[in-house]
């Protein structure tokens, strides 16, 4: 019998001993090693296999060859860059969206769309945005998201003064400017992608020692800009200081000047939910445009970016996609004319089934635990004789160094990370070089923390 024929008779046992391998992982998390130090017994350019022996054999392979070498990225010491853990309902989703293996464009013969949309409403109502005036989709991260931001802003500006540039191309819109203060790479590299260029951005000064946009350097940028095509890229909540713009004024600079406003917002837009810091985000309803991540504060599997935007004809205009297959009459959103890819996941469903087992409350409390997570550790910090506190937290990344210079921090760094329990990214802030540690995952508690000090403390 064909090899995958058998393996859908045994697919009982197969899912079985998947889900023992998945719970083995998981909870191993508190007490496994937060990174991979030496992957290299993995041979990358081992040959193809032939015959394969079936899926239980490649479970098999998998604990022996993959399993042991990789991070821990889901346990709840890993606060590199800004990572959240899956959540049991999030991860049963994800499986659950791989088995039934929708393609999600549109609402021909399946309900993905409409849970799409319902999930698009959800995440509004989660940021503190009108559902009536905003709408969007789905991707596969920030960058994805940022890319259909800057081609949307692009063709309504051109609209503005009657050019269409996805008829007519970018070449048909003379100086485009976008002005930012704080972008994030993933945008640096979208300028890139869709033609703008990566040096074709308008530095904005920040605030002085801040990340934050300095509104009246915008003002003054706008007031001698001699360009028709204009887009304002805020930041709610930035990489390194989690710094907010102020949205208001910026929202009024934009309508002044006719500019586009776009806001990066891939994990601020849930310290909605933290009554302590909604008031940070003030104006971000009067954005065009706003990215976010579900991979990072929702606790969702990798991959999920976030869109939204009150000019949801223009996106569709963007990426619309014609083939004679392609029509239908369908009531309902076509995912696929509101992003990059034809073929879609059914990203939607791990969202869904996150918020449906944990409401806003629970997804309140990873955001309000996460932040107070820094703020203790920040006070950690501030007492310890030997390190140095590089901005106060706002949000939930913590910045700090040790008392050497840049050199000594990289190998303190390199110490810390190779104590196996816990795992920062360097950054450079205010022209010092020095750790990040994000807190962005369900599961990291107050044992955590103690034992993250330890292992800091022990290497200094």
């Amino acid at each position: 019998m064909n090899r995958k024929f058998e393996d859908l008779n045994q697919i009982g046992d197969i899912f079985a001993k998947v889900g023992d391998i998945a719970q083995d992982y998981l909870n191993a998390g508190d007490d496994a090693p937060v990174i991979c130090d030496d992957s290299s017994s993995f041979d990358p350019f081992a040959a193809l296999p032939a015959r394969g022996d079936g899926a239980l054999a490649a479970l098999d392979a998998l604990k022996q060859e993959i399993l042991p070498f990789l991070a821990t990225s889901s346990g709840p010491r890993y606060l590199g860059f800004v990572t959240g853990g899956a959540t049991p309902a999030a991860v049963a989703g994800d499986w659950i969206a791989s088995t039934i293996d929708q393609n999600a464009t549109g609402p021909q013969g399946s309900v993905a769309s409409a849970v799409e949309q319902q999930v698009i409403n959800w995440i509004c109502d989660l940021g503190g945005l009108p559902r009536d005036r905003f709408d969007g989709a789905l991707t596969t991260g920030a960058t994805a998201s940022n890319l259909l931001a800057v081609v949307t802003a692009r063709q309504w500006c051109g609209e503005q003064v009657g050019i269409d540039v996805d008829g007519d191309g970018a070449m048909a819109l003379p100086g485009f400017e976008v002005f930012s203060a704080t972008p994030h790479a993933s945008m640096i590299k979208d300028l890139s992608v869709s033609g703008v260029g990566r040096n074709n951005i308008v530095r904005v000064a920040t605030d002085p020692g801040t990340e934050a946009m300095h509104v009246q350097d915008l003002a003054d940028k706008l007031a001698n800009s001699t360009s028709k095509a204009k887009m304002v890229i805020a930041s709610a909540g930035t990489v390194n200081a989690t710094d907010f713009d102020d949205l208001v004024a910026i929202a009024d600079l934009c309508a002044a000047y006719g500019a586009w406003l776009h806001v990066d917002a891939a994990f601020g837009l849930f310290a909605a939910l933290d009554h302590r810091r909604a008031h940070l985000l003030t104006g971000i309803d009067r954005a065009d445009s706003i990215t976010s991540d579900g991979h990072k504060w929702l606790n969702v599997p990798y991959d999920c970016g976030i869109f939204l935007t009150r000019q949801i004809s223009i996106l569709e205009k963007c990426f619309r996609a014609f083939a004679p297959y392609l029509t239908s009459d369908v009531p309902g959103n076509n995912y696929i004319n509101r992003g990059v890819e034809n073929s879609r996941r059914f990203r939607a469903l791990p969202i869904w089934m996150a918020i449906t087992a944990y409401g806003r409350e629970g997804c309140a409390d990873i955001v309000m635990r996460n932040c107070d997570q820094a703020r203790d550790l920040a006070h950690w910090v501030v007492d310890h004789d030997d390190l140095i506190l590089l901005r106060d937290p706002l949000l939930n990344v913590v910045m700090f160094c040790g008392r050497g210079n840049d050199d000594a921090n990289r190998q303190l760094l390199a110490r810390i990370n190779a104590t196996g329990k816990v795992f920062f990214t360097p950054t450079i802030y205010n022209d010092r070089f020095g750790f990040r540690a994000a807190f962005s995952n369900w599961r990291t508690r107050d044992q955590d923390l103690a034992i993250i000090k330890d292992a800091i403390h022990s290497v200094l």
